[in-house]
């Protein structure tokens, strides 16, 4: 017989029983199913404290991105200061596309924070997996554009192209070329971030 979390086994009689020498106060076998249930549910909580640690560590890398990224620029000294060369990331429309594309993102992130957490509290929720599971496609793919699209930019600026008669600039302005890649690196941490937690949130929402 099942009574909510309990099955109650019932032994049949023995030849013992039969006699009338069965032992007294001889109690039916229980077995409990809330076992079972607790640990279908903690990996998926298990999975929600990494998702959550994961985002924390995403907010860092986008934020760092657009930190390093938006403060990129440098001018070469000259003779006069009537004639500098100087670079900026926002002489470059992608460079700029970066650091837009990485402040959502970090946005993004620090508000799905709230979300995570309910997903800790109820493991077995799916709306909120699922929501989030689009969002992080969709944030997955925006960052992927701009890190891809920076980091041409940034091989470009390295390695110039002599068939297109494009110089490297990054022999003259190294600093600024430096702070460019490590905000690319950055950028480039957070898509391999973004691609854990969406894999996680579809394991997650397996039934079994």
């Amino acid at each position: 017989m099942r009574n909510g979390d309990a099955t109650t086994i019932d032994v049949p009689a023995t030849s013992a029983d039969a006699k009338g020498k069965a032992p007294a106060g001889a109690a039916p076998i229980v077995a409990t199913t809330k076992a079972t249930k607790y640990a279908k549910g903690g990996w998926r909580r298990g999975m929600a404290i990494f998702d959550f640690i994961l985002r924390l560590g995403a907010i860092g890398a986008t934020l760092g991105a657009t930190a390093t990224m938006g403060t990129t620029e440098q001018t070469l000294p000259f003779f006069t200061q009537f004639f500098q060369f100087q670079a900026s990331y926002d002489d470059m429309p992608t460079f700029t596309f970066f650091v837009i594309a990485n402040a959502i993102a970090s946005g993004y992130l620090f508000l799905s924070l709230p979300f995570s957490i309910f997903t800790i509290v109820r493991p077995h929720a799916v709306g909120a997996r699922l929501l989030l599971l689009i969002l992080d496609t969709a944030m997955l793919a925006m960052t992927t554009a701009a890190a891809a699209a920076a980091a041409a930019i940034v091989y470009l600026a390295h390695d110039g192209n002599s068939s297109a008669n494009w110089n490297a600039i990054c022999q003259q302005f190294t600093d600024f070329c430096q702070q460019a890649s490590s905000a690319v690196v950055a950028s480039f941490i957070a898509v391999v971030v973004f691609m854990l937690l969406i894999v996680m949130s579809a394991l997650a929402m397996r039934k079994h």
